[in-house]
């Protein structure tokens, strides 16, 4: 073979395999799985928190929850084991199914849990019974004996131990919970204690009563005005980019006049203030020598007061003029948004989905935790002298295994939203001719992230965890040290969580733009995350005008929803002249239609943060010259094209000037004399 044949294809080669390598920012066909390791890892650390489960059911902890068990280790409605040590243990309870409390209200608040000596009962009193002689007929009637074990039935009057191993009189009439076997009192009266240490705040029963009865009264119309939030709310993210304009600039001529305003009136004291010591120098000589320092001192904080006002609204305007096109690219962002709306409707799905999987993870997270609670080797407690069942040894890691699952898997699924919103956005802005969309763009987005991008976003979640669960630790030491560390401690404290929150704020939106360069180009999280962090420094400050401006759009959008549901409210309660306490349900609805707003206005703002990583990126790589045509909308393209035209404005200004000083130059100064001739 020639030899030059050779090298020319394997020069060719490496033009092709650079030519591959090299990444375009526009979606792949082609994709590749990314971070496949944390893949790996994330599913690892998923079947641990499943075997945690599996481990609570084969240990007999779940049984123990659903079916409860005695202040001696049984199980109620089973065959127990004898455990060593423990007496009245190891019995048969297959014909007592109902767990029976001797003293029902002696509940510890601060443990939250009830302190009473628990029995596996055949059948739970539905009458009160007031005497010994009442419990004694109710065990020969219906065989169900409410004493400690070794107590005969009909021996109960008698005995003297019956003021410490029977049930306090009068037992209250008691019913069994549905699925968990518990004789629960039909008078909750008995929880006041509880229900004063949860509700501070009312201190008549009477009121409180009124409340709850407004509320069961109105249910109809609090259900009616939550579905009326939740339309508002899926209106609002479509009409919003016809009225983002209007809010824009409604915005900045208040934060302007406010400035000018404020700067005024402190002028205007600051002017009166000298005055009024000018006119009053007669009187000066009267005044003692501190009042004369406390009047000058007032001129002087008035004069500084007064100056800061001023350069901060110089400050302001200055901002407000370079920054007009920044905010111009703000509205033509809510528009373009409002667009992806109507041709991707599916996405106003993604918050019930989001909410519909967080919901059952923390239902199965909160079952799995009262599982582990009645797990483990009992234990005498050494005050009651009852039997109670914990995890020991390294056993009781298990719960903290547990509470990262929770922060992780949360910010999981959370980081698949994102994932899911920034796919199909993506692939929305690099479609030209929008009508060749994907039947689906929600679905196969989904379709992408299951199959490819997994991995990625589970790395970003755990970086986001590892930021979280040292603030809530934090949280809860100084929640637990309240009152008695120092000032300088405190301090500390707060500092750090604050640190912590303005951190894990930063990572979430840098992790919300890498989850959208990986939707572009298929990368890695940190190479993603690179790639956008150069883009977005690049536009620093239009990330800020956007953010800024963009994120109180959005909050006025929120206030809009929450005080025309209220406004509904208002109207409906009012109406219903029976309903005299409809403070409750409005406080409830506002709620409600406050967080319906967040979460529909939160996938807005995802939208509008992918759109400008597009824009950017689609500014910086093309710039409309055939075969670099842009991908951005029309309204995108006459904002480009409308700051072009200001730039060769600009530029042209700049040219006549440069030719003006380059004339004078030339000009030569005349001759002494020349004048006269």
């Amino acid at each position: 073979m020639d030899p030059k044949r050779l090298s020319s294809s394997s020069q060719q080669q490496v033009r092709l395999r650079k030519k591959r390598t090299k990444r375009e920012w526009r979606p792949l066909e082609d994709r590749s799985c990314t971070d496949l390791p944390w893949f790996l890892l994330f599913t690892v650390f998923c079947v641990g928190m499943g075997s945690i489960c599996g481990f609570t059911i084969v240990t007999g902890g779940a049984a123990r929850l659903v079916f409860g068990y005695d202040s001696y280790g049984n199980t109620c409605g089973r065959r127990n084991e004898q455990i060593e040590g423990v007496k009245l243990s190891g019995l048969d309870h297959r014909d007592r199914k109902f767990v029976f409390f001797l003293d029902p209200c002696n509940i510890d608040i601060v443990q939250r849990k009830i302190k009473s000596m628990a029995l596996c009962v055949s059948l739970c009193p539905t009458e009160e019974l007031k005497t010994y002689q009442d419990l004694k007929r109710f065990a020969m009637v219906n065989g169900s004996e409410l004493c400690s074990y070794e107590l005969a039935g009909h021996k109960y009057p008698g005995l003297p131990e019956r003021f410490t191993k029977c049930p306090k009189l009068p037992v209250p009439p008691s019913k069994p919970l549905p699925v968990f076997n518990r004789c629960t009192p039909v008078d909750i009266s008995c929880y006041a204690k509880f229900a004063e240490a949860v509700v501070t705040f009312v201190g008549d029963n009477s009121v409180l009563h009124r409340l709850i009865a407004g509320v069961a009264a109105s249910k109809e119309i609090i259900i009616g005005l939550c579905v009326l939030a939740l339309v508002l709310s899926m209106i609002l993210m479509v009409i919003i980019r016809y009225i983002s304009a209007i809010l824009v600039w409604i915005l900045t001529s208040l934060v302007v006049l406010g400035s000018l305003a404020g700067t005024s009136v402190l002028w205007w004291l600051y002017i009166d203030h000298r005055l009024y010591g000018n006119d009053t120098s007669s009187k000066a000589a009267k005044e003692t020598k501190e009042e004369v320092e406390i009047t000058r001192d007032s001129g002087q904080a008035l004069l500084v007061y007064a100056v800061a006002a001023t350069v901060f609204t110089i400050i302001l305007l200055l901002l407000m003029l370079f920054m007009r096109k920044r905010v111009a690219l703000t509205i033509a962002l809510f528009h373009v948004a409002g667009k992806v709306f109507i041709h991707l409707p599916l996405l106003t799905l993604q918050p019930f989905v989001t909410f519909l999987a967080l919901l059952l993870f923390w239902i199965y997270w909160i079952l799995v935790l009262l599982f582990l609670g009645t797990t483990g080797n009992p234990v005498q407690n050494e005050e009651t002298g009852l039997t109670e069942f914990r995890l020991t040894g390294p056993l009781q890691y298990l719960t903290w295994y547990h509470a990262v699952g929770l922060v992780w898997i949360s910010e999981f699924i959370l980081a698949c939203q994102q994932m899911t919103v920034a796919g199909a956005v993506v692939t929305y802005y690099f479609t030209r001719d929008k009508n060749r969309l994907p039947v689906t763009p929600i679905l196969s987005s989904v379709l992408r992230l299951v199959r490819y991008h997994l991995g990625t976003v589970a790395k970003g979640s755990f970086i986001i965890t590892l930021v979280k669960i040292p603030r809530l630790i934090l949280m809860y030491i100084h929640n637990q040290l309240k009152g008695k560390e120092n000032a300088c401690a405190r301090c500390l404290l707060k500092t750090c969580i604050c640190c912590l929150w303005c951190l894990e704020k930063c990572l979430n939106y840098l992790n919300q733009n890498a989850y959208a360069a990986t939707a572009i180009n298929s990368t890695s999280f940190c190479t993603s995350a690179r790639d956008a962090f150069v883009i977005l420094v690049e536009n620093a400050l239009r990330v800020a005008t956007i953010n800024a401006v963009g994120d109180f759009v959005l909050f006025l959008g929120k206030i809009l929803i929450v005080t025309s549901t209220a406004f509904a409210g208002v109207l409906l309660l009012n109406y219903q002249r029976d309903y005299a306490e409809w403070l409750l349900p409005l406080i409830i609805v506002c709620l409600f239609s406050f967080l319906v707003a967040h979460c529909f206005l939160s996938i807005f703002e995802i939208v509008v943060d992918v759109l400008f990583l597009c824009f950017a990126i689609d500014t910086k790589y093309n710039d409309g010259t055939p075969g670099k045509e842009f991908f951005m909308d029309k309204a995108l393209m006459e904002f480009v094209e409308s700051s072009r035209r200001l730039e060769r404005a600009v530029e042209r200004g700049r040219s006549r000037v440069k030719e003006v000083a380059s004339e004078g130059a030339e000009m030569k100064p005349m001759a002494p004399g020349t004048s006269s001739a």
